[in-house]
């Protein structure tokens, strides 16, 4: 299988190789303090191990308990906000059939608002379908996910009765503490354990993901193997060259240090855009703070050519793009050839629609490569579980990485508190 790689050929304009490789000793030592755990946010490293720390007992275990959560109806429930269900979502909505068959299983989500619209329209779903939840908080009162499982928990309870809603619900939360880890104790849920050591935005590869994922049907031990890989690769290469985390993670400092400040993931493929809100949080949490970090964003190609596109191409020249693109499509569909030939299009018949993307989105780095735009290629084999798995790994990494580079703590998110204390306020929460 081949690796995830990474193309600088369209950066080069803005930023001579030689710019990138000036910064290689920085990021080698922001490598190394990550290995070492000698900086900020050590305590938040369990990460990096992940992939072989899970024991092929646990992943047996893990698909048992989302086999038996399919008996139990086909809709799965994944309560969570932020690195408690992107992660799983990211995955989920990369392998699923845009058009699902009615028989297989569906994975629809909640505590990531608080539209009260949603909510209705949710419970209103689930009163036609036999369903389960999975819940995720460390904490268990983060006010969305918590409010959510409140609404859940009541509905369920009504629906099948106390005894029978308890076996429909299973926690992922703190191992020893908390209000969700209270009620789990008390209702007898099945439990899954949050790493101490694994922050949110990097719990993925635990529980917190791989449940989620199992339930929703797809291989979670070649997601692990990916993830091996890649961890491996990154351990081992010690060169910018060798190492696509290490460059990208060059790259991305280089051209912030230049004077860009937006960084835009282009993905190519429509069910990866939960790649790029994963990502947005992955490297906005990371490394947002002290007045320094590039700001995520992100568009898909070709649908947003034809409306942000025009901002890319001649607006102001404060962005970088970092595209994914896949090598490999799982499906093969034609344009087929017509006799009258109406609307000019029969230059293309009998090519496939991945080698037209393909031309596309090649043709969208290039012009804005001309427009100024400094482009990063990601490259992937295909999208698949293993595929995926090599990509959360990279991007974790070089996330640790250039967030050491950039001189941030790539692991706290004290920001994250200031909305809360307002809210708090005004809807008058006791003490605040």
């Amino acid at each position: 299988m081949e690796h995830i790689n990474i193309n600088i050929q369209w950066a080069s304009h803005k930023l001579p190789l030689s710019q990138v490789e000036a910064l290689t000793s920085e990021v080698l030592a922001a490598r190394e303090h990550l290995l070492s755990g000698d900086a900020p946010g050590s305590d938040f490293l369990g990460w990096i191990n992940l992939p072989e720390a899970i024991t092929p007992e646990v992943i047996a275990g893990i698909c048992a308990e989302a086999a038996r959560l399919r008996s139990k109806g086909r809709v799965i429930v994944v309560v969570g906000i932020g690195g408690s269900y992107l992660g799983a979502r990211m995955v989920i909505e990369a392998l699923q059939s845009a058009y699902p068959s009615a028989d297989l299983p569906r994975v629809v989500y909640a505590g990531h608002t608080l539209s009260e619209d949603y909510y209705a329209q949710l419970l209103g779903f689930l009163d036609r379908e036999d369903y389960s939840v999975v819940v995720i908080s460390k904490s268990g009162t983060t006010t969305e996910p918590a409010v959510a499982f409140r609404l859940l928990k009541s509905h369920l309870e009504k629906k099948y009765g106390q005894a029978e809603a308890s076996s429909r619900i299973v926690a992922i939360t703190d191992a020893h503490r908390g209000a969700l880890h209270n009620i789990a104790l008390q209702e007898g849920y099945p439990t899954y354990a949050i790493p101490d050591d694994v922050g949110g935005r990097f719990s993925v590869l635990t529980p917190v993901g791989l449940l989620p994922i199992a339930a929703a049907g797809y291989d979670i031990e070649r997601l692990i193997a990916g993830a091996s890989d890649m961890r491996r690769l990154c351990l081992e290469a010690n060169t910018l060259d060798s190492n696509p985390a290490l460059m990208y993670a060059a790259v991305r400092n280089a051209l912030y240090r230049s004077g860009i400040k937006v960084e835009m993931l282009t993905v190519c493929q429509p069910n990866l855009r939960y790649v790029a809100e994963w990502w947005k949080q992955l490297y906005g949490e990371s490394e947002g703070k002290e007045g320094k970090g590039l700001l995520p964003h992100s568009i898909s190609i070709t649908t947003d050519l034809h409306s942000m596109g025009q901002y890319v191409q001649e607006g102001e020249r404060l962005l970088m793009e970092t595209m994914i693109r896949v090598a490999r499509p799982t499906a093969t569909v034609a344009v087929p050839s017509d006799g009258v030939n109406l609307d000019g299009l029969n230059y293309l018949a009998g090519r496939r629609l991945t080698a037209i993307n393909d031309c596309a989105a090649e043709g969208t780095a290039e012009a804005h490569a001309a427009g100024g735009v400094p482009v990063v290629e990601i490259g992937m084999e295909a999208i698949n579980e293993y595929s995926l798995g090599q990509l959360i790994y990279f991007f974790e990494f070089a996330c640790g990485v250039s967030g050491y580079t950039l001189g941030v703590n790539p692991f706290n998110q004290p920001g994250v508190e200031a909305y809360k204390k307002n809210m708090f306020r005004l809807l008058g929460k006791p003490g605040c």
